[in-house]
Protein backbone atom coordinates (compact mmCIF):
# COMPACT_ATOMS: atom_id res chain seq x y z
CA UNK A 1 0.00 0.00 0.00
CA UNK A 2 1.73 2.89 -1.22
CA UNK A 3 1.80 5.68 1.60
CA UNK A 4 0.53 9.39 1.25
CA UNK A 5 1.56 12.07 3.40
CA UNK A 6 -0.99 14.42 3.97
CA UNK A 7 -0.09 16.60 6.54
CA UNK A 8 3.50 17.08 6.12
CA UNK A 9 3.77 18.41 2.29
CA UNK A 10 4.75 22.07 2.92
CA UNK A 11 6.49 23.62 0.49
CA UNK A 12 8.78 26.85 1.00
CA UNK A 13 7.12 29.80 0.44
CA UNK A 14 8.45 31.55 -2.66
CA UNK A 15 9.96 34.69 -1.99
CA UNK A 16 8.73 37.77 -3.48
CA UNK A 17 10.02 38.45 -7.37
CA UNK A 18 12.03 42.30 -6.87
CA UNK A 19 10.73 45.31 -8.13
CA UNK A 20 11.18 45.73 -11.62
CA UNK A 21 13.50 48.66 -11.95
CA UNK A 22 12.18 51.98 -12.48
CA UNK A 23 13.33 54.38 -15.39
CA UNK A 24 15.36 57.21 -14.11
CA UNK A 25 14.15 60.49 -14.53
CA UNK A 26 16.49 62.77 -17.24
CA UNK A 27 17.75 64.90 -14.69
CA UNK A 28 18.89 61.61 -12.41
CA UNK A 29 20.34 60.10 -15.69
CA UNK A 30 22.55 63.68 -16.23
CA UNK A 31 23.31 63.77 -12.51
CA UNK A 32 25.20 60.21 -12.79
CA UNK A 33 26.54 60.66 -15.83
CA UNK A 34 27.94 64.27 -14.82
CA UNK A 35 29.26 62.83 -11.54
CA UNK A 36 30.79 59.60 -13.88
CA UNK A 37 32.83 62.29 -16.12
CA UNK A 38 34.17 64.34 -13.19
CA UNK A 39 35.87 61.30 -12.30
CA UNK A 40 37.01 60.33 -15.35
CA UNK A 41 38.35 63.80 -15.92
CA UNK A 42 39.86 64.07 -12.27
CA UNK A 43 42.07 60.66 -13.36
CA UNK A 44 42.96 61.98 -16.49
CA UNK A 45 43.99 65.65 -14.93
CA UNK A 46 46.38 63.85 -12.44
CA UNK A 47 47.72 61.06 -15.24
CA UNK A 48 48.77 64.41 -17.33
CA UNK A 49 50.55 66.23 -14.36
CA UNK A 50 52.16 62.95 -13.59
CA UNK A 51 53.17 62.47 -17.14
CA UNK A 52 54.51 66.17 -18.04
CA UNK A 53 56.13 67.15 -14.69
CA UNK A 54 59.36 66.26 -15.60
CA UNK A 55 59.37 67.96 -18.91
CA UNK A 56 60.65 71.63 -18.18
CA UNK A 57 59.17 74.17 -21.19
CA UNK A 58 60.51 77.20 -21.53
CA UNK A 59 58.22 80.57 -22.49
CA UNK A 60 58.79 81.31 -26.36
CA UNK A 61 58.83 85.17 -27.17
CA UNK A 62 57.21 85.37 -30.97
CA UNK A 63 59.97 87.74 -32.09
CA UNK A 64 62.36 85.29 -32.20
CA UNK A 65 60.13 83.42 -34.84
CA UNK A 66 61.09 84.05 -38.26
CA UNK A 67 58.11 85.83 -40.25
CA UNK A 68 59.93 86.18 -43.43
CA UNK A 69 62.87 85.36 -45.74
CA UNK A 70 66.48 85.23 -44.68
CA UNK A 71 68.92 86.88 -46.61
CA UNK A 72 71.18 84.05 -47.41
CA UNK A 73 73.12 85.84 -50.28
CA UNK A 74 77.28 85.95 -49.50
CA UNK A 75 78.44 89.15 -49.36
CA UNK A 76 81.64 89.32 -51.39
CA UNK A 77 83.70 92.11 -49.79
CA UNK A 78 84.21 94.67 -52.36
CA UNK A 79 80.63 94.96 -53.67
CA UNK A 80 78.24 97.60 -52.90
CA UNK A 81 77.07 98.22 -49.57
CA UNK A 82 73.78 97.21 -48.25
CA UNK A 83 71.29 100.60 -49.14
CA UNK A 84 69.67 102.18 -46.63
CA UNK A 85 66.32 101.38 -46.02
CA UNK A 86 65.76 104.25 -43.85
CA UNK A 87 65.49 107.82 -44.62
CA UNK A 88 67.14 108.81 -40.89
CA UNK A 89 70.72 108.80 -40.85
CA UNK A 90 70.67 107.20 -37.54
CA UNK A 91 67.78 104.38 -38.35
CA UNK A 92 70.40 104.44 -41.43
CA UNK A 93 73.37 103.10 -39.36
CA UNK A 94 71.57 100.57 -36.82
CA UNK A 95 70.16 99.09 -39.95
CA UNK A 96 73.90 98.99 -41.50
CA UNK A 97 74.87 97.79 -38.28
CA UNK A 98 72.37 95.03 -38.11
CA UNK A 99 73.72 94.23 -41.06
CA UNK A 100 77.00 93.94 -40.28
CA UNK A 101 76.38 91.57 -37.53
CA UNK A 102 74.21 89.22 -39.31
CA UNK A 103 76.64 88.74 -42.10
CA UNK A 104 80.05 89.36 -40.17
CA UNK A 105 79.28 87.63 -37.14
CA UNK A 106 78.47 88.97 -33.51
CA UNK A 107 80.81 88.36 -30.57
CA UNK A 108 81.06 89.26 -27.15
CA UNK A 109 83.63 90.85 -24.61
CA UNK A 110 85.30 92.80 -27.74
CA UNK A 111 84.85 95.03 -29.97
CA UNK A 112 86.28 92.79 -32.75
CA UNK A 113 87.22 89.31 -32.33
CA UNK A 114 89.93 87.17 -33.97
CA UNK A 115 87.79 85.91 -36.57
CA UNK A 116 86.49 89.91 -37.71
CA UNK A 117 82.98 89.61 -35.47
CA UNK A 118 81.85 92.56 -33.58
CA UNK A 119 79.92 93.17 -30.66
CA UNK A 120 76.71 95.55 -31.38
CA UNK A 121 79.21 98.78 -30.63
CA UNK A 122 81.69 97.46 -32.48
CA UNK A 123 79.39 97.40 -34.94
CA UNK A 124 77.85 100.58 -34.89
CA UNK A 125 81.25 102.16 -34.53
CA UNK A 126 82.64 100.54 -37.84
CA UNK A 127 79.30 101.29 -40.05
CA UNK A 128 79.59 105.61 -38.25
CA UNK A 129 83.02 105.61 -40.68
CA UNK A 130 84.04 107.86 -38.05
CA UNK A 131 81.15 110.12 -37.24
CA UNK A 132 81.64 110.20 -33.47
CA UNK A 133 78.24 112.32 -33.11
CA UNK A 134 76.18 109.54 -35.22
CA UNK A 135 78.03 106.63 -33.71
CA UNK A 136 76.83 108.57 -30.12
CA UNK A 137 73.04 108.56 -31.01
CA UNK A 138 72.94 105.30 -32.36
CA UNK A 139 74.14 103.79 -29.28
CA UNK A 140 72.18 106.10 -26.87
CA UNK A 141 69.23 104.90 -29.23
CA UNK A 142 69.73 101.05 -28.68
CA UNK A 143 70.37 101.53 -25.50
CA UNK A 144 66.97 102.75 -24.53
CA UNK A 145 65.45 100.31 -26.94
CA UNK A 146 67.01 97.68 -24.66
CA UNK A 147 65.78 99.29 -22.07
CA UNK A 148 61.99 99.53 -22.66
CA UNK A 149 62.58 95.46 -23.24
CA UNK A 150 64.35 94.74 -20.16
CA UNK A 151 64.60 97.25 -17.88
CA UNK A 152 67.01 98.40 -16.23
CA UNK A 153 70.58 97.56 -18.01
CA UNK A 154 73.94 99.75 -17.41
CA UNK A 155 74.86 99.78 -20.96
CA UNK A 156 74.86 98.74 -24.36
CA UNK A 157 78.38 96.86 -23.99
CA UNK A 158 76.94 95.01 -20.64
CA UNK A 159 74.05 93.83 -22.63
CA UNK A 160 75.95 93.10 -25.32
CA UNK A 161 78.49 90.53 -23.13
CA UNK A 162 75.12 89.02 -20.90
CA UNK A 163 74.20 86.98 -24.50
CA UNK A 164 75.63 83.62 -25.21
CA UNK A 165 74.03 83.82 -28.72
CA UNK A 166 73.51 86.65 -31.30
CA UNK A 167 69.78 86.32 -31.87
CA UNK A 168 68.64 88.83 -28.94
CA UNK A 169 71.82 91.49 -29.41
CA UNK A 170 70.83 91.33 -33.40
CA UNK A 171 67.18 91.77 -32.74
CA UNK A 172 68.02 94.93 -30.20
CA UNK A 173 69.88 96.20 -32.82
CA UNK A 174 67.22 96.22 -34.96
CA UNK A 175 64.46 97.24 -32.96
CA UNK A 176 66.41 99.94 -32.04
CA UNK A 177 66.47 100.86 -36.30
CA UNK A 178 62.52 100.74 -36.10
CA UNK A 179 62.58 103.34 -33.15
CA UNK A 180 65.17 105.73 -34.71
CA UNK A 181 63.30 105.46 -37.57
CA UNK A 182 59.98 106.16 -35.57
CA UNK A 183 61.77 109.15 -33.70
CA UNK A 184 62.99 110.96 -37.11
CA UNK A 185 66.87 110.35 -36.13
Amino acid sequence: MPQTSSATDQTAPTPAAPAPPTALSLEERLTLITTAMAARLDEAAVAYEVNTAHILIEPVDLADVVTGLLDTVPVVIGTDPLPDLYPTPVAALLQRAHHQLLTGGWCKDALVDEDGARCMLGAIQIQARGDSGLEADAAAVLLDAIRRMFGDVDSVPSFNDAHGSARVPLRMVDQAAHLADARGL
